[in-house]
């Protein structure tokens, strides 16, 4: 019986090795004929025509890996690569080597690469100075309850309204003991802050969003020059996924909109003790040794930063890349004066922070990669051509906010895509004699949605780095709430569209 007994379990662990080295020979024998597939695919379109509904094929090829994966940056290579057969097959390599270095030329990206790199390194500054821990600690003797805790948390996202980068590395930063304290998930804290991040900043005329679009409406002929952020201005109340955004995550914080699907599951593992998700990397910012000071003391050393950097930005009209600069060299002299880092330990905590923030870079930097694809294929033209025969004045806003969603989805490029649309929506909506405030916010709460919910956008990304978690896994506990603040939208933009036709 015992050696009987013994034999199945003999055979398995013997075939277990071979079955372990067929998954992988299946999975590239899967990839290497779908990419054969876009290779095919390339020799029916005839040079000079639209790609027409090939050019969303890559997008849908990314979902489907993401899911498969659950792997953000190997689902856009997947994607970029598919694309590039599309275009090309026989310059693939040529092709990705021109499409990195246009990239990494970009003066966009470098902005993003030097922003994310040095707000990391402060970041970290004021983790190794003890400034988050006191002012985490201080929270603490205030707020007694979990409802507590995440409706400071979206307070504070609220308050942080400059630019969605610091945003969703701040608050998570600062509020990360205390939700683990009070055992809410850290998908959870990733919702609560990217929830206030892009969807607070377009609705703030003194924000990076506000400064980029109003310069572009001018570009574009929406606003005559000089009357770009008038524009703007008047185009915030009809700023409508911003304000159902920060609407429900208000109404989840307070308890009345409980956790469904995935959330729901992180919930329960955190109450269970486990807040922190497995397969997630820690935001690896070495926190020990570090010196402990009075509350007020360690309060003031991150409250002064933090307003530096707000200050500064400012300063130089709305740039985080020179306030981050000011803050940090501020943070360096400030805690070298205090002898709580010495000037070799303050130099590694920004050298440190910047390797931290080398992934989130990675798969933005993959994202305009992916986009400058989709831009070659004439993906963003195709969809609106697709939805022009429906257009009516009445229509024209839901439409161009459904229309433009899908693409920033597609593409996780918030700003990007823009550059490429408003040459066709603003033409468009002139030529309907369209209320144009009620356009633009139409086009920022298609922006605002995107970057929220797309599992590779900037804001997703910096949250759950943030936060603690896989950008997947934040990804797929948010995208519930995202899509109730887009089906209302799209609901309160159809009703404007016919009472101000």
């Amino acid at each position: 019986m015992s050696t009987e007994a013994a034999q199945p379990s003999t055979t398995h662990l013997a075939e277990s090795p071979s079955s372990g080295m067929q998954q992988p020979t299946r999975w590239l024998i899967f990839f290497a004929a779908i990419m054969a597939g876009f290779a095919f695919l390339s020799t029916q379109h005839t040079e000079g025509e639209s790609y027409g509904f090939y050019s969303l094929l890559p997008a849908l090829l990314i979902l489907v890996v993401a899911v498969i994966t659950k792997k953000p940056l190997e689902s856009i290579f997947a994607g970029i690569v598919a694309g590039l057969l599309l275009l090309d097959p026989t310059n693939l390599v040529s092709g990705l080597g021109d499409l990195s270095m246009g990239v990494v030329m970009d003066e966009t990206i470098a902005w993003i690469v030097l922003v994310c790199g040095m707000m990391g390194g402060l970041i970290n500054m004021l983790e190794r100075g003890g400034s988050v821990l006191s002012f985490g600690e201080l929270l603490a003797r205030r707020i007694k309850t979990k409802r507590g805790t995440m409706l400071t948390t979206c307070c504070l996202g609220v308050m942080v309204f400059i630019d969605d980068y610091l945003n969703s590395l701040a608050v998570s930063a600062s509020m990360k003991n205390l939700t683990d304290r009070y055992k809410i998930s850290r998908e959870k804290l990733a919702f609560l802050v990217d929830s206030t991040a892009a969807p607070v900043c377009i609705l703030v005329p003194v924000s990076t969003w506000a400064v980029y679009f109003a310069a572009l409406l001018e570009e574009n002929g929406a606003a005559g020059e000089g009357n770009g952020m008038s524009l703007y201005i008047d185009a915030i109340p009809y700023m409508a996924y911003g304000w159902i955004a920060l609407l429900v995550v208000f109404l989840v914080a307070a308890g009345i909109l409980g956790d469904f699907g995935a959330m729901k599951q992180a919930e329960q593992r955190a109450q269970a003790g486990q807040p922190i998700p497995e397969g997630s990397q820690q935001d690896g910012f070495d926190i020990s040794g570090i010196k402990k000071t009075s509350p007020i003391v360690g309060l003031i050393n991150f409250l002064l930063p933090m307003a530096v950097l707000v200050a500064a930005s400012v300063y130089y009209e709305i740039d985080l890349l020179l306030g981050a600069l000011v803050a940090s060299m501020f943070t360096m002299v400030l805690y070298f004066w205090q002898s709580l880092l010495n000037f070799g330990q303050l130099v590694d905590s920004m050298l440190d922070g910047f390797k931290v923030m080398l992934h989130p870079i990675a798969v933005v930097c993959a994202g305009f990669m992916l986009k400058e694809v989709n831009d070659q294929l004439g993906m963003t033209p195709y969809i609106i051509d697709s939805l022009s025969p429906y257009l009516s004045k009445e229509l024209l806003p839901a439409l161009v906010f459904a229309a433009m969603a899908a693409v920033v989805f597609a593409t996780g490029s918030s700003w990007g895509v823009f550059v490429v649309s408003l040459p066709i929506v603003i033409p468009m909506a002139l030529a309907m004699d369209m209320s144009m405030p009620l356009t633009v916010g139409a086009l920022l709460s298609a922006s605002a949605f995107g970057s929220h919910a797309c599992f590779f956008s900037d804001s997703t990304v910096l949250s759950s780095q943030g936060s603690g978690c896989t950008p997947m896994q934040h990804a797929l506990t948010q995208i519930p709430y995202a899509i109730i603040g887009a089906v209302f939208s799209f609901a309160a933009l159809l009703v404007l569209g016919f009472m101000m036709a």
